[in-house]
């Protein structure tokens, strides 16, 4: 083979693997983007163990660096009774009845139809509401319905299973309950939950691509980076509360089929939307500067649009303007004894 033969079949050879590594990068840039690899940092040097040092006759160990401490985070508080949003019947006992005698006989469902209810015993002991528990007594009873909730008002026919349910407990027990009149829960139900409805709220925003389209791992590894974690439903992140059992701050949620996808990789998606829910969230989260700076963030990094849920884009101005009409909300429910990120809050926009 002559010379001239040799150096155009290796001149074939790299025109050919030029073009197939341009198809790849080509097929590449037409995905969507991947999450990309980062360089995990190397651990740091193990300090040498030092002997005790005898400075005066004292023995002084060797220093060590002290343990972090862990943050103080506030317990959410369980679920208690609220007249505010309860329809609340007493249940008498001629002598304290103890506590293992109540779990026995307890409802085996805490439910009348959508809507949940509680029984609490006041502690003989402590005088404290509680739910019972084994080894202490309680004096007298009380049982609760929620009057409304996200599914509407508490109807006639749920009054009526909640009554059934209690009334049998308080039989086993022995004891004798006065249940509210029904005509007058009715009312009072339809009323909050019409207050309800006029000042639910949860704020959305959209993040579309501007350009390629994102995987899932791109969307996580962006969000995971503002503090982000995997919330229990696929295609959905959320940014936790500081208080144990609350609520999440925030919400990043995307096409859950693209979570499915047998290598999300490949799943293209384009949008997601960042939310937070007001009566769910303590004002002192300060969730409303978390929304507006995340979204800032988020479409930064991953090179996106800002818009409403009509494809409008969102300005700093607009910000300003949802800020001050979520502090008129705010004040609304504090003043119905509501206020946002209350246990009664929580309860009754559920």
């Amino acid at each position: 083979m002559s010379s001239l033969t040799i150096a155009l079949a290796s001149l074939g050879g790299l025109v050919l693997a030029g073009v197939v590594a341009h198809g790849a990068w080509q097929a590449r840039k037409a995905g969507p983007k991947r999450a990309v690899v980062e360089p995990q940092p190397a651990p740091p040097p193990r300090a040498e163990p030092q002997e005790p040092v005898l400075d005066g006759g004292i023995s002084h160990p060797a220093e060590l660096p002290e343990p972090a401490l862990e943050a103080r985070v506030p317990k959410r508080p369980s679920a208690k009774l609220d007249a505010l949003i309860d329809a609340i019947a007493p249940l008498t006992v001629e002598s304290p009845i103890a506590g293992e005698l109540a779990l026995l006989h307890l409802p085996t469902t805490r439910r009348a139809g959508s809507k949940p209810f509680l029984v609490e015993g006041l502690n003989a002991e402590t005088g404290e509401w509680e739910p019972a528990a084994p080894g202490q007594r309680y004096s007298e009873f009380q049982a609760g319905v929620q009057l409304a909730n996200r599914t509407g008002a508490l109807n006639e026919i749920e009054y009526s299973e909640f009554v059934q349910k209690v009334q049998a407990f308080a039989e086993a027990i022995g004891a004798m309950a006065d249940f509210p009149d029904m005509l007058d829960v009715a009312s009072r139900a339809r009323e909050l939950d019409a207050f309800a409805g006029d000042h639910d709220a949860q704020l959305a925003v959209q993040l579309q691509a501007r350009s390629a389209a994102w995987s899932v791992g791109y969307i996580q590894q962006h969000a995971s980076r503002h503090g982000f974690v995997a919330g229990v439903v696929p295609g959905r992140l959320v940014l936790p509360s500081a208080e144990e059992g609350a609520p999440p701050v925030l919400t990043l949620t995307f096409d859950s089929q693209a979570a499915f996808a047998d290598d999300p990789n490949k799943a293209a998606v384009r949008n997601v939307m960042l939310s937070f829910d007001v009566p769910q969230t303590d004002p002192k989260a300060e969730p409303f500067v978390a929304w507006q700076a995340s979204a800032q963030a988020l479409s930064l990094g991953m090179d996106a649009a800002i818009v409403d849920d009509n494809g409008r884009p969102l300005s700093p101005e607009g910000f300003t303007a949802i800020g001050r009409e979520l502090e008129q909300l705010y004040a609304q429910l504090a003043e119905r004894d509501l206020a946002a990120g209350s246990p009664a809050a929580r309860r009754l926009f559920s």
